[in-house]
């Protein structure tokens, strides 16, 4: 089937800010550049803060008014819409939309493409989609971990297997503003405010610094932009430490603009797939400290274009802090040269020309 031919169902699971939902806009303008059509079917809404983007980017969007628990009412709606809108493929990203876009393919016979984008998967997630691996035709991981973890838990041949990162770099995006000595030091995060984020292990590193009396040679700060259930444990960790240089600012509508204030960056997750926050801190110029998971562990160099540093380990994390906060002239040379990495390795060629060809593989109906 030619692309002109093709209507793609890009079935997700939510239209909830950051995470999976953030990359569709630019997936979906890759695949609307071959011709084919594509229509976004999210199966709730959630906090919604995605469709701003999807608007923007003129995607036409159907949001399921319905919760994240009704899988069966989730289903029958997913069915008679796809039937409806006459797709040609189904697109899925995540667990939930995945297994119910699955299930969709199967009762009418069209092809699906499934997105692994989770480094972490509940074990009764991993068994399920273990043992629907084979209803998709082709598996596309976002990093280079994702797709081993793919091929060997859920058991997905190489073959059907593709990688392709989901961030595109941009050259024209706003760089970080260089550090003025005597300035104070900008440091921020940007994620869900979720354990897997590993906020807690940053707070723990910024409280061992500050029970090692460690002083930098000049003021310091760290604001950690999002929201989520994590909130109040974090800050109430926040307030026992005695830690008045670290704020939760809460959800940044413009995640460019704030890491174009800031004059460093930290990662640390307990577990990753691609992180596109910290390749957008890249992106800007900053220097990156980061656990050693997901696509973090193969983009950054230490002490080349940032540090890595163990998942779960404040004290190593607050080495590495240190190390960036003692010299920041050397942490702007990492900044330096991991955009220059970034702008080479997630070249906008490059995630085209990727896209591309995944569309190319993909069949007619069964």
């Amino acid at each position: 089937m030619r692309p002109n031919d093709m209507r793609i169902a890009y079935v997700i699971n939510s239209v909830e800010g950051g995470g999976a939902a953030s990359p569709v806009p630019d997936i979906a303008n890759v695949i609307r550049g071959t011709g084919a059509e594509i229509r976004i079917f999210a199966l709730t809404r959630r906090d919604g803060r995605a469709l701003d983007a999807m608007a923007k980017a003129e995607l036409d969007v159907l949001v399921r008014d319905g919760g994240l628990e009704d899988h069966v009412a989730a289903l029958r709606w997913l069915n008679r819409e796809i039937g409806v809108w006459r797709a040609t493929h189904i697109w899925t990203s995540l667990t939930r939309a995945t297994l119910l876009g699955q299930i969709v393919g199967l009762l009418r016979r069209l092809p699906v493409v499934s997105w692994q984008h989770a480094a972490y998967l509940k074990p009764a997630n991993e068994m399920l989609l273990r043992l629907m691996a084979p209803r998709s035709g082709l598996w596309v991981a976002d990093s280079q971990q994702v797709a081993q973890l793919t091929e060997r838990r859920l058991r997905v041949p190489a073959q059907k297997l593709v990688t392709w990162p989901i961030f595109a770099a941009d050259p024209d995006a706003p760089r970080a503003r260089a550090w003025q000595q005597g300035a104070p030091f900008m440091i921020g995060s940007l994620g869900r405010l979720h354990k897997v984020k590993g906020y807690d292990v940053l707070i723990a590193a910024l409280a061992r610094l500050q029970a090692q009396g460690f002083a930098a040679p000049f003021p310091f700060s760290v604001q950690i932009a999002g929201d989520g259930a994590e909130g109040e444990a974090l800050s109430a960790q926040i307030r026992e430490a005695g830690l008045e240089n670290v704020e939760l600012i809460g959800f940044i509508a413009d995640p460019l603009a704030f890491l174009a204030e800031l004059n460093g960056y930290v990662q640390p997750s307990r577990s990753e797939g691609f992180c596109i926050a910290a390749h957008q801190a890249m992106q800007a110029g900053l220097p990156v400290i980061a656990s050693s998971v997901g696509e973090l562990a193969y983009t950054i160099e230490p002490g080349v274009n940032g540090l890595l540093v163990p998942p779960r380990d404040p004290e190593a994390l607050a080495g590495a802090l240190q190390s960036m906060l003692s010299d920041p002239t050397r942490a702007q040379q990492w900044g330096n040269a991991g955009r220059d990495k970034i702008l080479g390795k997630y070249s906008h060629d490059r995630f085209v020309t990727v896209g591309r060809q995944i569309i190319s593989r993909l069949g007619g109906p069964e």
